[in-house]
Protein backbone atom coordinates (compact mmCIF):
# COMPACT_ATOMS: atom_id res chain seq x y z
CA UNK A 1 0.00 0.00 0.00
CA UNK A 2 1.14 3.45 -0.48
CA UNK A 3 1.22 5.95 2.09
CA UNK A 4 -1.78 7.82 0.79
CA UNK A 5 -3.88 4.15 0.92
CA UNK A 6 -2.89 3.71 4.19
CA UNK A 7 -3.90 6.83 5.85
CA UNK A 8 -7.08 6.04 3.59
CA UNK A 9 -7.54 3.27 5.74
CA UNK A 10 -7.70 5.06 8.54
CA UNK A 11 -9.61 8.02 8.09
CA UNK A 12 -13.67 8.23 9.48
CA UNK A 13 -14.61 11.55 7.86
CA UNK A 14 -12.61 13.29 4.79
CA UNK A 15 -9.27 15.10 5.87
CA UNK A 16 -7.75 18.00 5.08
CA UNK A 17 -3.79 17.93 5.69
CA UNK A 18 -2.14 21.13 5.63
CA UNK A 19 1.28 20.86 7.34
CA UNK A 20 3.86 21.12 4.80
CA UNK A 21 5.79 18.17 6.26
CA UNK A 22 2.78 15.50 5.95
CA UNK A 23 1.82 16.77 2.54
CA UNK A 24 5.93 16.07 1.74
CA UNK A 25 5.50 12.49 3.33
CA UNK A 26 2.32 11.90 1.72
CA UNK A 27 3.03 12.83 -1.76
CA UNK A 28 6.40 13.92 -2.25
CA UNK A 29 5.14 17.56 -2.95
CA UNK A 30 7.26 20.01 -1.53
CA UNK A 31 5.44 23.27 -1.61
CA UNK A 32 4.61 26.02 1.03
CA UNK A 33 1.15 26.81 0.30
CA UNK A 34 -0.39 23.24 -0.20
CA UNK A 35 -3.23 21.07 1.19
CA UNK A 36 -4.54 17.59 0.50
CA UNK A 37 -8.09 16.55 0.90
CA UNK A 38 -8.35 13.05 1.44
CA UNK A 39 -11.59 10.92 1.34
CA UNK A 40 -11.51 6.95 0.92
CA UNK A 41 -11.77 6.71 -2.89
CA UNK A 42 -10.64 9.98 -4.14
CA UNK A 43 -7.47 12.64 -3.02
CA UNK A 44 -7.45 16.48 -4.58
CA UNK A 45 -3.82 18.19 -3.59
CA UNK A 46 -4.17 22.28 -3.65
CA UNK A 47 -1.83 24.57 -4.73
CA UNK A 48 -1.52 28.06 -6.13
CA UNK A 49 0.09 28.79 -9.35
CA UNK A 50 4.02 28.98 -8.50
CA UNK A 51 3.28 25.11 -7.84
CA UNK A 52 1.21 23.83 -10.24
CA UNK A 53 3.45 22.45 -12.66
CA UNK A 54 5.09 20.27 -10.33
CA UNK A 55 1.53 19.75 -8.49
CA UNK A 56 0.21 18.15 -12.23
CA UNK A 57 3.06 15.21 -11.71
CA UNK A 58 2.57 14.19 -8.45
CA UNK A 59 1.11 10.53 -8.79
CA UNK A 60 -2.48 9.38 -6.74
CA UNK A 61 -3.69 12.62 -6.63
CA UNK A 62 -6.30 14.92 -8.49
CA UNK A 63 -4.53 18.86 -8.80
CA UNK A 64 -6.74 21.55 -8.42
CA UNK A 65 -4.97 25.13 -9.02
CA UNK A 66 -5.77 27.45 -5.74
CA UNK A 67 -5.46 30.95 -5.11
CA UNK A 68 -2.76 32.54 -3.09
CA UNK A 69 -5.06 32.71 -0.08
CA UNK A 70 -5.11 28.94 -0.08
CA UNK A 71 -7.98 29.03 3.35
CA UNK A 72 -10.01 31.21 1.91
CA UNK A 73 -9.97 29.27 -1.28
CA UNK A 74 -10.62 26.03 0.50
CA UNK A 75 -13.14 27.83 2.67
CA UNK A 76 -15.56 28.53 -0.46
CA UNK A 77 -14.91 25.42 -2.59
CA UNK A 78 -14.95 22.37 0.60
CA UNK A 79 -18.47 21.56 2.21
CA UNK A 80 -19.95 19.40 5.54
CA UNK A 81 -18.11 17.89 7.71
CA UNK A 82 -14.04 18.19 7.62
CA UNK A 83 -11.27 16.69 9.75
CA UNK A 84 -8.30 18.96 10.27
CA UNK A 85 -4.85 18.91 11.70
CA UNK A 86 -5.18 20.48 14.95
CA UNK A 87 -1.75 21.23 15.80
CA UNK A 88 -0.90 22.46 12.13
CA UNK A 89 -3.93 25.46 11.44
CA UNK A 90 -3.87 28.13 13.12
CA UNK A 91 -6.42 30.10 14.67
CA UNK A 92 -7.11 32.68 12.09
CA UNK A 93 -6.85 29.80 9.30
CA UNK A 94 -9.46 28.18 11.70
CA UNK A 95 -11.87 31.03 11.74
CA UNK A 96 -11.49 31.74 8.08
CA UNK A 97 -12.98 27.77 7.29
CA UNK A 98 -15.46 27.84 10.01
CA UNK A 99 -16.77 31.09 8.51
CA UNK A 100 -17.52 28.97 4.64
CA UNK A 101 -19.88 26.74 6.79
CA UNK A 102 -17.65 23.88 7.27
CA UNK A 103 -17.89 21.23 10.17
CA UNK A 104 -14.75 21.18 11.60
CA UNK A 105 -13.56 17.86 13.40
CA UNK A 106 -9.95 18.30 15.28
CA UNK A 107 -7.34 14.91 15.10
CA UNK A 108 -3.89 14.85 16.63
CA UNK A 109 -1.36 12.58 15.18
CA UNK A 110 -2.65 11.28 12.90
CA UNK A 111 0.01 11.69 9.95
CA UNK A 112 2.61 11.36 12.31
CA UNK A 113 1.59 8.03 13.38
CA UNK A 114 2.49 7.01 9.98
CA UNK A 115 5.63 8.95 9.84
CA UNK A 116 7.06 7.56 13.02
CA UNK A 117 7.69 3.73 11.69
CA UNK A 118 10.00 4.06 8.42
CA UNK A 119 9.64 2.13 5.43
CA UNK A 120 13.47 0.88 4.37
CA UNK A 121 14.18 3.92 1.99
CA UNK A 122 13.81 6.42 4.96
CA UNK A 123 16.17 4.07 6.86
CA UNK A 124 18.31 4.15 4.19
CA UNK A 125 18.72 7.78 4.00
CA UNK A 126 18.78 7.96 7.74
CA UNK A 127 21.92 5.62 7.69
CA UNK A 128 23.46 7.62 4.82
CA UNK A 129 22.71 10.94 7.38
CA UNK A 130 23.97 9.07 10.38
CA UNK A 131 27.51 7.96 8.85
CA UNK A 132 28.29 11.27 7.66
CA UNK A 133 27.81 12.74 10.90
CA UNK A 134 29.65 10.51 12.31
CA UNK A 135 32.27 10.63 10.03
CA UNK A 136 32.83 14.51 10.72
CA UNK A 137 32.96 13.88 13.88
CA UNK A 138 35.91 11.60 13.72
CA UNK A 139 37.39 14.51 11.35
CA UNK A 140 36.75 17.28 13.86
CA UNK A 141 38.30 15.64 16.46
CA UNK A 142 41.81 15.35 14.61
CA UNK A 143 41.59 19.06 14.13
CA UNK A 144 42.60 21.74 17.52
CA UNK A 145 39.68 23.19 19.27
CA UNK A 146 41.78 25.30 21.86
CA UNK A 147 42.19 28.48 20.86
CA UNK A 148 39.37 28.36 17.94
CA UNK A 149 36.55 29.73 18.38
CA UNK A 150 32.92 27.71 18.98
CA UNK A 151 31.59 29.28 15.76
CA UNK A 152 34.85 28.73 13.91
CA UNK A 153 34.50 24.51 14.90
CA UNK A 154 30.65 24.64 14.37
CA UNK A 155 30.87 25.94 10.42
CA UNK A 156 34.02 24.21 10.34
CA UNK A 157 31.65 20.54 10.99
CA UNK A 158 28.95 21.76 8.73
CA UNK A 159 31.73 22.48 6.14
CA UNK A 160 32.57 18.30 6.73
CA UNK A 161 29.05 17.38 6.46
CA UNK A 162 28.87 19.16 2.47
CA UNK A 163 32.75 17.66 2.54
CA UNK A 164 31.29 13.97 3.32
CA UNK A 165 28.29 14.28 0.76
CA UNK A 166 25.43 16.02 2.88
CA UNK A 167 22.83 17.83 1.39
CA UNK A 168 22.81 20.46 4.30
CA UNK A 169 23.43 21.12 8.16
CA UNK A 170 19.85 19.72 9.54
CA UNK A 171 19.81 22.50 12.44
CA UNK A 172 22.51 25.28 13.04
CA UNK A 173 25.55 23.10 15.12
CA UNK A 174 25.91 23.74 18.71
CA UNK A 175 29.27 23.93 19.90
CA UNK A 176 29.67 25.09 23.97
CA UNK A 177 32.82 24.91 25.54
CA UNK A 178 32.71 25.26 29.57
CA UNK A 179 30.23 27.23 31.24
CA UNK A 180 28.41 27.21 28.24
CA UNK A 181 28.24 24.09 28.01
CA UNK A 182 25.82 23.61 30.75
CA UNK A 183 22.89 25.25 28.59
CA UNK A 184 21.38 22.25 26.67
CA UNK A 185 20.24 24.60 23.79
CA UNK A 186 23.30 27.24 23.75
CA UNK A 187 24.37 29.12 20.96
CA UNK A 188 28.03 28.81 19.41
CA UNK A 189 29.75 32.21 20.67
CA UNK A 190 32.77 33.91 19.02
CA UNK A 191 34.65 32.88 22.50
CA UNK A 192 37.74 30.77 22.11
CA UNK A 193 37.92 27.04 23.81
CA UNK A 194 39.82 27.09 26.65
CA UNK A 195 42.19 24.52 28.12
CA UNK A 196 40.79 21.86 30.43
CA UNK A 197 37.19 21.31 30.04
CA UNK A 198 34.75 19.54 28.06
CA UNK A 199 33.23 20.95 24.79
CA UNK A 200 29.12 19.57 23.73
CA UNK A 201 29.25 19.62 20.16
CA UNK A 202 25.79 18.81 18.71
CA UNK A 203 24.82 18.43 14.97
CA UNK A 204 22.86 16.54 12.37
CA UNK A 205 23.03 16.71 8.53
CA UNK A 206 20.31 16.02 5.69
CA UNK A 207 20.62 13.21 3.35
CA UNK A 208 17.38 13.46 0.68
CA UNK A 209 15.41 15.29 3.60
CA UNK A 210 15.73 12.76 6.43
CA UNK A 211 17.85 14.25 9.05
CA UNK A 212 20.77 13.28 11.59
CA UNK A 213 21.36 13.74 15.13
CA UNK A 214 24.41 13.71 17.17
CA UNK A 215 26.00 14.80 20.10
CA UNK A 216 29.52 14.40 21.87
CA UNK A 217 31.56 16.08 24.79
CA UNK A 218 35.17 16.64 24.52
CA UNK A 219 37.45 17.39 26.41
CA UNK A 220 40.63 20.10 25.78
CA UNK A 221 43.43 18.57 28.47
CA UNK A 222 42.58 17.43 31.94
CA UNK A 223 39.00 17.43 33.47
CA UNK A 224 38.68 18.99 37.02
CA UNK A 225 36.71 15.85 38.71
CA UNK A 226 33.66 16.98 38.70
CA UNK A 227 33.16 17.10 35.04
CA UNK A 228 35.54 14.01 34.87
CA UNK A 229 32.94 12.25 36.77
CA UNK A 230 30.19 13.47 35.53
CA UNK A 231 31.23 12.30 32.15
CA UNK A 232 31.65 8.84 33.04
CA UNK A 233 28.09 9.09 34.78
CA UNK A 234 26.30 10.29 31.93
CA UNK A 235 28.07 7.48 28.98
CA UNK A 236 27.08 4.73 32.18
CA UNK A 237 22.98 6.17 32.03
CA UNK A 238 23.51 6.75 27.92
CA UNK A 239 24.30 2.89 27.44
CA UNK A 240 21.58 2.21 30.23
CA UNK A 241 19.09 4.01 27.55
CA UNK A 242 20.34 2.63 24.61
CA UNK A 243 20.00 -1.20 26.18
CA UNK A 244 16.39 0.01 27.22
CA UNK A 245 14.56 0.62 23.60
CA UNK A 246 13.59 -1.89 21.84
CA UNK A 247 9.82 -2.52 20.42
CA UNK A 248 7.43 -2.82 22.87
CA UNK A 249 8.86 -0.18 25.52
CA UNK A 250 7.07 2.73 26.76
CA UNK A 251 9.04 5.57 25.69
CA UNK A 252 8.59 6.68 29.53
CA UNK A 253 10.56 3.39 30.87
CA UNK A 254 13.60 3.59 28.12
CA UNK A 255 13.74 7.30 30.03
CA UNK A 256 13.50 6.06 33.21
CA UNK A 257 16.41 3.47 32.87
CA UNK A 258 19.00 6.52 31.74
CA UNK A 259 17.11 8.45 34.83
CA UNK A 260 17.80 6.37 37.23
CA UNK A 261 21.46 6.22 37.53
CA UNK A 262 21.81 9.68 36.73
CA UNK A 263 20.02 10.10 40.06
CA UNK A 264 21.65 7.69 41.74
CA UNK A 265 24.74 9.09 40.75
CA UNK A 266 23.35 12.32 42.69
CA UNK A 267 22.64 14.38 39.17
CA UNK A 268 19.11 14.06 38.46
CA UNK A 269 18.66 17.89 39.22
CA UNK A 270 21.13 18.15 36.69
CA UNK A 271 19.26 16.21 33.74
CA UNK A 272 15.86 18.27 32.93
CA UNK A 273 15.43 17.30 29.00
CA UNK A 274 13.61 14.19 28.21
CA UNK A 275 16.15 11.05 26.84
CA UNK A 276 15.32 11.35 23.41
CA UNK A 277 12.99 12.10 20.39
CA UNK A 278 11.89 10.41 16.83
CA UNK A 279 13.56 11.78 13.94
CA UNK A 280 13.02 11.59 10.30
CA UNK A 281 11.42 14.19 7.79
CA UNK A 282 11.75 17.08 10.75
CA UNK A 283 14.57 16.73 13.57
CA UNK A 284 12.28 16.23 16.37
CA UNK A 285 9.23 14.34 15.86
CA UNK A 286 7.54 11.21 17.49
CA UNK A 287 7.96 9.05 19.50
CA UNK A 288 9.17 10.39 22.37
CA UNK A 289 11.30 9.65 25.53
CA UNK A 290 10.75 11.22 28.50
CA UNK A 291 8.83 11.10 31.78
CA UNK A 292 5.70 12.70 30.28
CA UNK A 293 6.05 10.12 27.32
CA UNK A 294 2.97 8.65 26.72
CA UNK A 295 4.01 6.52 23.47
CA UNK A 296 5.47 2.95 23.19
CA UNK A 297 8.48 1.97 20.75
CA UNK A 298 7.85 0.42 17.59
CA UNK A 299 10.07 -1.32 15.23
CA UNK A 300 11.33 1.03 13.00
CA UNK A 301 11.30 4.30 14.87
CA UNK A 302 14.06 6.00 14.58
CA UNK A 303 15.14 7.89 18.23
CA UNK A 304 17.99 9.69 19.86
CA UNK A 305 19.22 8.48 23.53
CA UNK A 306 20.60 11.76 24.80
CA UNK A 307 21.37 12.21 28.15
CA UNK A 308 23.07 15.14 29.86
CA UNK A 309 24.15 16.36 32.88
CA UNK A 310 24.85 20.03 33.30
CA UNK A 311 26.89 21.64 35.93
CA UNK A 312 25.94 25.87 36.30
CA UNK A 313 29.09 27.62 36.01
CA UNK A 314 31.30 24.56 35.38
CA UNK A 315 30.58 23.06 32.29
CA UNK A 316 28.04 20.56 30.64
CA UNK A 317 27.80 16.86 29.17
CA UNK A 318 25.37 14.96 26.80
CA UNK A 319 26.27 11.95 24.17
CA UNK A 320 23.44 11.37 21.85
CA UNK A 321 23.14 8.30 19.36
CA UNK A 322 21.22 8.10 16.78
CA UNK A 323 19.26 4.12 17.06
CA UNK A 324 16.44 2.42 15.01
CA UNK A 325 14.14 0.82 17.11
CA UNK A 326 14.34 -3.00 16.65
CA UNK A 327 12.49 -6.30 18.25
CA UNK A 328 15.89 -7.22 20.25
CA UNK A 329 17.19 -3.60 21.07
CA UNK A 330 18.64 -0.53 19.20
CA UNK A 331 20.57 -0.26 15.82
CA UNK A 332 23.20 2.41 16.53
CA UNK A 333 23.72 4.71 13.68
CA UNK A 334 26.16 6.89 14.91
CA UNK A 335 29.22 4.90 15.60
CA UNK A 336 31.88 7.62 16.77
CA UNK A 337 33.31 6.70 19.59
CA UNK A 338 31.69 7.40 23.23
CA UNK A 339 35.29 7.39 25.36
CA UNK A 340 36.22 10.72 26.24
CA UNK A 341 38.31 12.00 23.05
CA UNK A 342 41.00 14.52 24.26
CA UNK A 343 41.33 17.54 21.67
CA UNK A 344 44.27 19.76 20.92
Amino acid sequence: MTRLERLQARLEEPFLVTFGVNVLYLTGFDSSNAALLIEPDRVRLYTDFRYAEAAQDVPGVEFEPAKRNLFADLAERLEGRIAFEAHAVTYAAYETLAGGGLDLVPRRGVVEELRAVKDEDELELIRRAGRITSDAFERLSQEPFRGRTERELAWRLEQLFHELGADAAAFPTIVAAGPNGATPHAHARDEPVPEGTTVVIDAACSVGGYCSDCTRTFSTGELPGELRSAYELCLEAQEAGLDAVRDGVAGRDADAAARRIIEDGGHGEEFGHGLGHGLGLLVHEAPRLSQESEDVLAADNVVTVEPGIYLPGVGGIRIEDLVVVRDDGAEVLTPFTKQLVVVD
